[in-house]
């Protein structure tokens, strides 16, 4: 029975030049979430009790994101890309206590650019490290459709990995082996970086492969076994078209989720998830709509076609849509009503507030019950800072009216349609600021007979010429 001490080390130093892309590769985002924060989630899930990320020179940004996220993340940079064997030596620094004479725990060794990998993966994998009699070293290995050029995992008859092999450097026979490395090590740490000292660099590429490390501990007498895994999850991200491939296959995942849990989803292929999307019971939610990251729906929400939410909540039995559109720091109150083309930003509707149609809310507060008419805005921002709109509790605005922030509507207020507001209105108030309507009776015959009489001296014109 091996020690519940563990430490990971995340693998992320790959410069993924296939992407062509500026962005370093590990911060491509697989439903709204970077490849790097899926890798770490799924090792969180193991609650180690540290957790190194070994980067390349120039990924300032990526080692920036990661500190980002947690304070007690340790960032290293592998100076010279020397290989997997050489990224997971770098380190050791952030690893006192798991490697040396006095030593003692497991190590995990991951990859940043595998999104699709799941706790429950690498729970069954600790669990095995952890199993009386268990293997001194842990590899992990899928079985793809076409084994490409993955490496191949040589296993011997007890079971146990003899080798793991490159497939730059495998023979036609080791060729033809199904079983591919999917990277994935874990082992007792001091045992592991013992057998990284020993690697060699006498391979096709020059590089110090960690899947070396097999091949030396049978050779030392240590025990070594395989867990295996489904290929979809073991699938690294190399290409902009690879991570297509691993954003359809997560977004399946998600919505296989959401249904499981009592989601609607009229048309699943077309509804997109961010991977904290959180939904309520009973909620439904029509075709072609699309969720950004921090969104939170209650129960019974209907959201209805076209719709683009993210960094919204709404509260149980509200409606959204169609075409509508919420904005970071939306929140919809219960019962409260979004309809086709309507925008809100940073902006709170109360308990069965409305805003059916065509309005532009943003950076406001609106009360319960108010009724918001069709083309209204609130003009929030004066060219060089942004305002607040207060509107009260069952108030009525009119179709057509601008409110200029800063500016506040009190509780009960009626807003007369096509007015531009730029003083505060008081509680129960009536507001109406327009033009003065002007009548003249008659005059619309005479326009148009003076329009007539022009026309038909110019089609006289014509036929004279």
């Amino acid at each position: 029975m091996t020690s519940a001490k563990l430490a990971v080390v995340v693998l992320a130093a790959g410069q993924g030049t296939r992407m062509k892309s500026t962005r370093p590769k590990v911060l491509h985002e697989v439903a709204g979430r970077s490849m790097l924060d899926h890798v770490l989630d799924a090792v969180g899930a193991l609650a180690p009790e540290r957790v190194a990320v070994v980067f390349g020179p120039g990924m300032d940004r990526a080692a920036e994101a990661a500190r980002e996220r947690s304070g007690d993340l340790r960032t290293l940079v592998q100076a010279e890309r020397r290989g997997t064997g050489d990224a997971v030596a770098c380190a050791k620094p952030a690893l006192e206590g798991y490697h040396g004479a006095q030593g003692s725990g497991d190590v995990l060794v991951v990859f940043g650019d595998v999104p699709l990998l799941t706790p429950e993966t690498l729970q069954a994998m600790a669990a095995a490290r952890r199993a009386p009699g268990a293997a001194d070293l842990l590899g992990l290995a899928f079985r793809p459709a076409d084994p490409a050029h993955y490496g191949r995992v040589v296993l011997g008859e007890d079971g146990q990995i003899l080798e793991i092999v490159e497939y730059a450097d495998a023979s036609a026979a080791q060729r033809r082996i199904d079983l591919c490395n999917a990277g994935m090590v874990l082992g007792d740490g001091p045992t592991l970086f013992s057998l990284i000292e020993g690697l060699d660099n006498d391979n096709a590429k020059g590089e110090y492969y960690l899947t070396g490390v097999f091949a030396l501990a049978r050779a030392r007498g240590r025990r070594t076994a395989m867990a295996e895994a489904d290929p979809e999850e073991v699938m690294g991200v190399n290409s902009c078209a690879e991570l297509a491939v691993a954003e359809a296959l997560m977004q399946a995942r998600l919505r296989a989720r959401a249904m499981a849990e009592g989601v609607t989803l009229v048309d699943p292929a077309t509804v997109f998830l961010s991977a904290d999307t959180r939904l309520g019971r009973d909620v439904a939610i029509q075709p072609n709509v699309f969720f950004g990251p921090g969104v939170v729906v209650g129960d019974g929400v209907e959201i209805r076609a076209f719709s683009h939410l993210e960094g919204a909540r709404i509260e149980a039995g509200a409606l959204v849509g169609p075409f509508a559109r919420l904005r970071p720091g939306t929140v919809i109150g219960p019962g409260a009503r979004v309809g086709n083309f309507v925008e809100v930003k940073n902006a709170t509707l109360g308990a069965g507030a409305k805003a059916n149609h065509l309005a532009y809310l943003g950076d406001a507060e609106i009360g319960a019950e108010a009724n918001i008419g069709a083309g209204t805005i609130t003009c929030n921002y004066d060219g060089l800072a942004k305002h607040r709109t207060e509107i009260g509790k069952g108030v009525f605005i009119g179709s057509n009216t601008a409110l200029v922030a800063p500016v506040t509507v009190g509780e009960g207020a009626i807003v007369g349609a096509g007015s531009t507001i730029t003083r505060d209105v008081a509680a129960g108030a009536v507001a109406v600021a327009r033009g003065e309507q002007k009548e003249s009776a008659g005059a619309a015959s005479r326009l148009r007979a003076r329009r007539r009489a022009r026309k038909a001296g110019a089609e006289t014109e014509e036929s004279e010429d």
